[in-house]
């Protein structure tokens, strides 16, 4: 008992650990580099499956928080995936369930860089490693359950053995991609309903509940990611929240 406790005091103290912040330097080539991983479509092509995971995610929440059975998700190689969920096919509870999925990644990159921004990097890792931890026991195929293991391992890999400087870097790098990464999800929503003349989409399906357009729903996920990324961004790169929103007009 002796031994366990002192394990779990040592968990505890990794948790909450403050991280100082990255020099200037270390911060701007981090954010780059993340970047990057979202523009080079080689690298998109697999880091993209970390994006389904959230997006998958963010329908798993949006589905529990209304009330409706979790189901089971699934994850495939072409980076789609599918969350199954059980209730009524129309009504506020479904219409929050499809919004999550696009907004999961831009609204936890959003958490993500406050965490960082108040020293919380270690915290924001373990937090992802209990985001994962959720998902696994939702999963329902195998290429699904080896992508979460891995992205598991992944995580715990930097919260365990990485020192706490390094901690930080990886925590940023995580924030910026997941930021710009659900921008570049939205507009290739929208290519691929252009391409494939899709009705299937969480736009067109949100549609089809609102009687709207799915263009409507698409600039939504559009303006909620690009103003996501704009403030975490500012958040990451420690500039004042005022250049990351637009200037207001004087009231007449």
């Amino acid at each position: 008992m002796e031994q366990l406790g002192g394990t779990l005091a040592e968990l505890w103290a990794r948790i909450v650990e403050v991280q100082a912040p990255l020099e200037l330097g270390t911060l701007g080539v981090t954010v780059a580099v993340a970047v990057l991983c979202v523009l080079l479509t080689p690298i998109w092509r697999v880091a993209r499956h970390g994006v389904t995971i959230i997006h998958e995610a963010g329908h798993g929440l949006g589905a529990t928080l209304t009330g409706r059975r979790l189901a089971g998700i699934r994850l495939h190689s072409d980076t789609s995936g599918v969350t199954v969920s059980v209730g009524r096919p129309r009504g506020p509870g479904m219409a929050i369930t499809l919004l999550a999925g696009y907004l999961a990644p831009a609204l936890l990159g959003l958490g993500a860089a406050w965490l960082v921004g108040v020293g919380h990097a270690s915290g924001l890792l373990w937090a992802l490693l209990g985001i994962l931890a959720l998902v696994l026991i939702q999963i329902r195929n195998w290429f699904g359950l080896w992508t979460v293991l891995l992205a598991g391992f992944g995580v715990f890999a930097l919260t365990w053995w990485l020192p706490s400087p390094w901690q930080g870097i990886a925590a940023t790098a995580v924030s910026a991609f997941l930021l710009v990464a659900a921008v570049r999800a939205v507009l290739e929503l929208q290519g691929a309903r252009r391409r494939e003349r899709s009705d299937d989409t969480d736009a067109d399906q949100l549609g089809r509940i609102s009687g709207t357009p799915a263009i409507v729903w698409v600039g939504v996920f559009l303006v909620v990611t690009v103003a996501a990324a704009a403030l975490g961004g500012a958040l990451l790169l420690r500039l004042p929240l005022s250049m990351a929103m637009p200037e207001l007009p004087p009231p007449p």
